[in-house]
């Protein structure tokens, strides 16, 4: 991976070779969520090496945001929902001691970003944590800004891609997903000319080994049971869906410019197997340890020096078994329709992953069947079409995507509904007339 033009992600390269002295100064991003709680877990157990000055949030978990505020002794708090501003501030109040200095506030919408930008000084790294696509403009601030980015926000490379890599210098970003942490790490053993393939792995989710026809009556329960990993319930419906390794796909595609024919994924339950690089002379290098995202998060915040037991090892006195399986792609067609939106590129993918949020939402109500979510996706790409070629994407043309898709999976989701309360209305006349 040596050559030039460098790919997003290069573990070869060090974006800031020059080490300062003290903590690392670091921003979270979407701090209550799963990553951003481990990433504060990580943070408390190495105050020598990294300090946190701002943390944003959604704003729904205010209590625990103030909580972290008042451990990290942070400079300043964000929240998206300017609403949330007085709670957090009472909650703030609580947490800290009668004379002592609350951390500033600021709120709307474009908190995070602020905090990502050039406008909050004290900042080397940013570790975006944030889900969804509302991760593109922080993402964009920060390399703009020419911070180390942290990346565990895929929406933003899976729609703005080309943003993304504008913007990017070489070394800047250090991936996050677990997966593309162990490609990233197996990378570091040979050169981009040395790569043959990449295997990105997938757990299978809660409904490995059934048909399609299984899959029609599984209810929002059934998908929100992961066997591995704790997750929130967009992410784990996507796991259950493989939206999610259809999306890996397409970011292990942009970080590391690997063609997609050269890029496989493969149905590993155990999920100790993160991901593995294939090289020329046929050694497979696999990146291993337990199902925990603070390693993940440690490679993020720390690369090039690893963070000492940041995450559980292996205990090898112990007997495993270690199962790999090809992936069932008519039980799971969603990493088939990832390919043929990222070879699209343009707003494809942007309009891909708006459709499956409001189709995940619109199943996790019970507005659409599981099997749903993945038909209905299928019809808003194929009706988007072909992006236009030749011309450059801009921000405003991915958010005119995303909303026309959103509006699109909508509508088709009522229909769907409507047809299915229609259909039992029926069936429910028909038996009581027998």
């Amino acid at each position: 991976m040596s050559e030039s033009p460098a790919p997003l992600a290069d573990p070869h390269l060090v974006f800031d070779p020059v080490a300062a002295e003290g903590p690392r100064d670091l921003v979270v991003l979407g701090s209550t969520g799963s990553i951003g709680t481990q990433a504060v877990d990580l943070v408390l157990r190495n105050p020598d090496r990294f300090r946190v000055t701002g943390l944003s949030a959604a704003g729904g978990r205010v209590e625990l945001l103030a909580e972290q505020a008042r451990r990290l002794r942070v400079r300043t708090v964000a929240v998206a929902r300017e609403d949330a501003v007085p709670a957090l501030r009472e909650a703030l109040a609580g947490q800290y001691g009668a004379g002592e200095p609350l951390p500033e506030i600021i709120a709307g919408p474009d908190a995070a970003t602020h905090l990502a930008s050039a406008d909050f000084p004290e900042c080397h790294t940013v570790l975006n944590g944030i889900t969804g696509s509302i991760g593109l403009a922080p993402t964009l601030a920060a390399l703009e800004a020419g911070r180390t980015l942290a990346l565990a926000n895929k929406e933003s490379l899976i729609v703005g891609g080309p943003l993304v890599k504008a913007l990017a210098k070489p070394g800047q970003i250090i991936p996050v997903d677990s997966e593309h942490a162990a490609l990233f790490q197996a990378l570091a053993a040979g050169t981009r000319a040395d790569v043959r393939k990449l295997v990105v792995t997938a757990s299978g989710g809660p409904f490995r080994g059934r048909t399609k026809a299984d899959l029609a009556d599984v209810t929002p329960a059934d998908a929100l049971a992961h066997p591995t990993w704790a997750m929130g319930p967009v992410i784990t419906v996507n796991s259950a869906t493989l939206v999610n390794k259809g999306l890996e796909v397409i970011e292990a595609h942009l970080l590391y410019d690997i063609p997609f024919d050269r890029i496989e994924v493969v149905v590993h339950p155990q999920s100790y197997v993160h991901s593995m690089v294939e090289f020329t002379d046929g050694s497979t290098l696999a990146q291993a340890t337990p199902p925990d995202m603070r390693g993940p998060i440690a490679i993020g915040i720390g690369w090039p020096e690893r963070v000492p037991d940041a995450a559980p090892a292996f205990d090898w006195s112990k007997a495993s078994t270690w199962e790999f399986f090809p992936l069932d792609t008519e039980a799971f067609p969603s990493v088939g329709l990832a390919r043929h939106v990222g070879e699209l590129a343009g707003t494809a993918p942007a309009v891909f992953n708006a459709a499956n949020e409001e189709c995940v939402d619109a199943f996790l109500a019970g507005a659409l069947p599981f099997n749903g979510i993945m038909e209905t996706v299928t019809q808003v790409v194929a009706e988007h079409g072909t992006p236009r070629a030749g011309t450059s994407l801009t921000v405003a043309d991915v958010l005119e995507a995303e909303t026309w898709a959103r509006a699109r999976a909508r509508e088709l989701t009522a229909t769907t509904k409507s047809s299915a309360t229609a259909a039992t209305r029926n069936q429910t006349t028909a038996e009581a007339r027998a």
